[in-house]
């Protein structure tokens, strides 16, 4: 069995698993860690447990030592040059003239390396900017690459909900999220409406995607043939949380009738079978379906500072 704890580097930032050794921790406590990118100031997000050696990937790094006040006062200053850092390096980038977006400038704990994230539409030749930049700082530097969902992580903001933004906030790993899942809930697939502030796919469809996902089971699919208790007609409209579905009763002026799913059996599923490959997207403009595409194609990039 191995011993591990939690520790997380940034506020809603991705959880990565050490050995703790001998030294006693809880939840909340600041440590000292050796990762790939130098030393490093987290903090604990997990009690100590014991898992089976088999289930970890890679060997965990032991806990160099609990943080103490001068750690924390260099981690202090750490974070108060980062800015100065960064306007250097954008002074650079704009030297050079080099098509990149800088979002952030972090220091290691030791201040033996200082790291750069920036997004850019495709590859950037940096190497001269690197020589410059170490010449200026008189450490190493590291550019680093990085996708649109991890530039809205890292630089946090307000989401079409009204609250911060879940990925900056709380969550500590992307998870995929397709256009399904949004037919699934019924919404809109106007890019604009399903899309966060980082251009993609809300990651809040995949919140809720197990419990209509659940309902959906005992429910008929939209153009399905289905007896009522006032006879047969098609499925219109479902309302899948409340569990009720709308139908178009066959016959000369016929009404449409909502039915709780219990009063409802399929009979034919042949008239308007959804094809889950596709996106429904019939109904959007051009313009707008180009951009539905491009949702389509996006997946999720790597946790920013992957051990």
């Amino acid at each position: 069995m191995q011993k591990i704890v939690g520790i997380r580097f940034s506020t809603g930032g991705k959880i990565y698993f050490f050995d703790p050794v001998d030294i006693k921790l809880t939840t909340g406590d600041n440590v000292i860690v050796d990762t790939a990118r130098g030393m490093k100031y987290g903090s604990v997000a997990t009690q100590v447990k014991l898992v089976e050696e088999a289930s970890l990937k890679h060997p965990v790094k032991p806990v160099i030592r609990k943080a103490n006040e001068q750690d924390a006062v260099m981690n202090k200053e750490n974070i108060e040059k980062a800015p100065q850092a960064l306007r250097i390096c954008q002074e650079q980038v704009e030297k050079h003239k080099l098509d990149m977006k800088l979002i952030r400038a972090e220091y290691t704990f030791d201040g033996s390396k200082v790291i750069f994230y920036f997004t850019a539409d495709g590859r950037v030749d940096f190497r001269e900017l690197v020589k410059d930049l170490a010449s200026i700082f008189r450490i190493r530097i590291e550019l680093r690459q990085i996708g649109v969902r991890d530039e809205a992580k890292l630089m946090g903001g307000i989401g079409c909900c009204g609250r911060e933004l879940c990925c900056h906030k709380w969550m500590g790993d992307f998870e995929p999220v397709s256009i399904k899942m949004a037919k699934e809930q019924g919404l809109s697939l106007n890019p604009g409406k399903i899309s966060g502030v980082c251009g993609r796919l809300l990651c809040c469809l995949k919140f809720e995607h197990a419990a209509y996902e659940y309902a959906l089971k005992d429910l008929p699919e939209t153009g399905d043939k289905v007896r009522t208790p006032d006879g047969t007609g098609y499925v219109q409209k479902l309302s899948v949380l409340a569990g009720k579905v709308t139908v178009q009763l066959e016959g000369d002026e016929a009404p449409i009738k909502e039915y709780d799913k219990s009063e409802v059996r399929t009979l034919d599923r042949k008239r308007k079978k959804i094809d889950k490959a596709k996106d429904g997207s019939d109904d959007l403009t051009e313009e707008e379906k180009k951009a539905l595409k491009d949702l389509q194609r996006e997946r999720f990039t790597e946790e920013v500072g992957d051990i």
